[in-house]
């Protein structure tokens, strides 16, 4: 397996396509980057989610930034979205979190944040691609940055959601809600936990030791969390939780042991933060959620004559426009929630808040918010090209069904029928063509998916 570059930063298989020569490429470059673009001395802030292959990665990525002239925060063990808040906050030239997201444990990477606590969209990773391409550049021995270890930012995290003017503690408090909380042995152990108590939960933790070793495959998705449902409903637990490695993602379980669905935990955070701000605007509020997210989303924000906004996939393509357009709330349908009163990225800390607040004033359960929500169901599904080019598929697609449903061709090929749609788009973090769509049942959305694959199997 080759490294993967993309605009979601670099990952590889650690020894493998992850090499220490690698890391400090990548490092030193960034180092370079912040150099050129700061006009003060540049301070970085690291952080990593608690993978095995993570200290040994940080050590080389610390060197190569002292190395190369820039002082180095270190946050330690943190979610990715503790890093980028701490470089927006910290007013520091960037930063970079150590992690593969999702993928398993023999993988890690790096995900580059820009100063405003985004992450680095293509043109500014352009950039830091063509320094790490050049020869590198290194700063004498009386130049050298320096390293502060600055741990404070996990309750910084969490204190900046208990300041959101909607999050009413004490309400939360009140309902002593029981969760079962599954943090796959990653960063979020060191934060999730201890803001859930803060909101008056009875935690019962599964796999929150920190220790690396991953107790499941760690992509928060259904067939993955089949043991936290179970533990769910042998606690009689109001809800379950998990998140992904570096806690941008996340998962709810229903009192039922069923998954509330990702894409409803982003349509519930968009229902919750309309809710409370439309009499706060003079404007219509403005949503922004990628082309591989739930229409439910369009529905709920129709109820409150808001504006939704469509993006390319990806983060950072999200957190750019939903800045443009001053947008209260936005995300992706994988379960990441963005809420710009906190920070413009995917946070789960942010998710964790919003839903248990909702919940807490419902004074019902997961399974009642979820039946008022409007009903759509999503399919995915991928297929390897092997030698044939993915452009070239996905071109042939939006000819054969131009004039059959509404075409966007902004990230791949997406096609809106009347009560559906189907997405296919190269991903970012592997070989394969991704193959994603919605109908108002399963089986609407399943069919599509296999008709999908079978169209682009068959060339």
């Amino acid at each position: 397996m080759s490294l993967m570059v993309s605009i979601s930063g670099i990952r590889g298989i650690v020894g493998e396509s992850l090499t220490p020569d690698t890391v400090i490429k990548y490092a030193s470059a960034f180092g370079r980057y912040c150099s050129e673009t700061t006009a003060g001395p540049p301070v970085v802030a690291v952080g990593r989610d608690g993978r095995k292959s993570g200290e040994v990665v940080a050590g080389l990525i610390v060197s190569a930034l002292r190395a190369s002239g820039v002082a180095v925060r270190s946050l330690g063990i943190c979610p990715t979205p503790t890093v980028q808040l701490a470089v927006e906050y910290g007013h520091a030239a960037g930063g970079i979190s150590i992690t593969a997201s999702h993928n398993p444990i023999q993988w890690n990477g790096m995900k580059f944040i820009a100063p405003t606590g985004m992450f680095l969209d293509a043109d500014e990773n352009r950039t830091l691609w063509n320094l790490a391409d050049s020869p590198p550049s290194y700063a004498s021995w009386d130049t050298l940055g320096g390293m502060i270890d600055d741990e404070v930012w996990l309750q910084k995290h969490a204190d900046a959601v208990f300041a959101l003017p909607y999050l009413d503690v004490e309400s939360v408090r009140s309902r002593k809600l029981k969760v079962v909380l599954d943090c796959v042995n990653a960063a979020g152990g060191m934060i999730v936990p201890a803001f859930l108590r803060s909101l008056g939960c009875e935690v019962i933790e599964m796999n929150c030791d920190v220790s690396g070793v991953f107790a499941h495959t760690p992509e928060p998705v259904p067939e993955n969390l089949v043991d936290l449902g179970r533990r769910v409903r042998e606690e009689n637990a109001d809800c379950g939780i998990a998140v992904d490695p570096d806690v941008d993602r996340l998962v709810f379980m229903m009192e039922s042991g069923e998954p509330y669905g990702e894409e409803y935990t982003v349509t519930s955070a968009v229902r919750f933060v309309l809710e409370k701000s439309i009499g706060d605007r003079r404007t219509a509020p403005t949503v922004v959620v990628n082309l591989s997210t739930t229409r439910a989303v369009d529905d709920v924000a129709a109820e409150y004559g808001a504006t939704v906004i469509r993006t390319p996939v990806g983060e950072i393509n999200v957190a750019k426009r939903m800045k443009e357009v001053g947008a209260v709330v936005g995300g992706e349908g994988s379960g990441g929630v963005i809420l710009p009163a906190v920070h413009l990225g995917r946070d789960a800390i942010v998710g964790i808040g919003l839903i248990l607040q909702l919940l807490a004033e419902s004074r019902g359960t997961l399974s009642q918010l979820k039946a008022s929500l409007p009903r759509y169901s999503i399919a995915k599904g991928k297929i390897a090209l092997g030698s044939r080019s993915p452009d070239a598929a996905l071109a042939k697609i939006q000819v054969d069904y131009r004039g059959r449903g509404r075409i966007t061709a902004t990230d791949g090929v997406k096609i809106d029928f009347d009560d559906s749609w189907v997405h296919l788009r190269k991903s970012n973090t592997e070989p394969i063509i991704r193959v994603i769509a919605e109908g108002r049942d399963p089986e609407q959305a399943r069919d599509l998916v296999t008709k999908f694959q079978d169209v682009l199997g068959a060339g």
